[in-house]
């Protein structure tokens, strides 16, 4: 009786340990200094964008180049998925203003019926744009200047967000994420891990926050792995095609990561 709960305990013990998997990130050696409170991300071009005071900051290499607008408020977000085509979203005034590659402003959207608290661009020149006021997930076309409502109300609030040119993504107050496409189409629920910061990388791969741990989970597996060798004080992090950007307040430091 003794041998087999031995024999029990020995296997238990295993399958956790195996179970408890690693990320190891491996530090490229070179940190960037910025001075800012808000560390937005990284284009594809590899330009650091950050935001000061409500001045948008684009730094690229040792140039540094800036928007600002001060009469439409506070910056709610910023979206840089095609770098020729920035949108800034000012909520306070449901105005969105959208800048070239070296922040020019070249067009300005202001909604008149919509309440506008989330933005992104969207493919075929579209602007993905929840309406606080309806709870609908909508597009707005830059060159018919129209606007579509595509999905149902949805409910709860947003906690976060992520928009690519093919999908809208939230995570939700009870803590689940969902996916909707441009054609309105809205997948069912995958429940995230209690965070304090979170990057939705794609509809089933998240990086996270915990107690200055940060994670990778795969949702459809539900399987979370610790990324290791990175530094543990940190204000925000950003992760695109396997660098990890973390950001310490004075100093961006990147770490290269290979996610399973």
């Amino acid at each position: 009786m003794k041998k087999n709960f031995l024999l029990l305990f020995v296997l238990l013990f295993a399958t956790t340990f195996s179970q408890t998997k690693n990320i190891f990130a491996t530090l490229i050696p070179s940190a960037t200094p910025i001075e800012t409170n808000r560390f937005l991300g990284i284009d594809t071009f590899g330009s650091i964008f950050y935001s000061n005071e409500n001045i948008l900051y684009r730094k690229t290499g040792n140039q540094i180049l800036e928007y600002k607008n001060l009469t439409l408020g506070n910056i709610t977000s910023v979206d840089f998925i095609n770098p020729l085509y920035i949108l800034i979203l000012y909520e306070q005034y449901n105005t969105i203003i959208a800048l070239d590659n070296q922040l020019n402003e070249v067009q300005k959207i202001t909604f008149a019926e919509q309440n506008s608290s989330t933005i992104g661009m969207a493919s075929q020149n579209r602007i993905w744009v929840f309406d606080q006021i309806t709870q609908q997930i909508g597009l707005y076309d830059i060159n018919k200047k129209t606007y579509e409502i595509i999905s149902q109300p949805i409910i709860g609030a947003i906690k976060c967000f992520n928009t690519n040119l093919n999908y809208f993504q939230w995570i939700d107050s009870e803590n689940n994420l969902y996916t909707c496409s441009i054609f309105g189409k809205i997948s069912s629920p995958k429940k995230v891990p209690d965070f304090e910061k979170i990057q939705i990388v794609f509809s089933n791969v998240i990086i996270y926050s915990k107690e200055e741990h940060l994670y990778f989970r795969d949702l459809d597996k539900e399987i979370s792995y610790e990324i290791k060798n990175v530094k543990k004080s940190f204000d925000s992090f950003f992760y695109k095609d396997q660098i990890l950007s973390i950001f310490t307040n004075q100093e961006l430091m990147n770490y290269k990561i290979i996610i399973p």
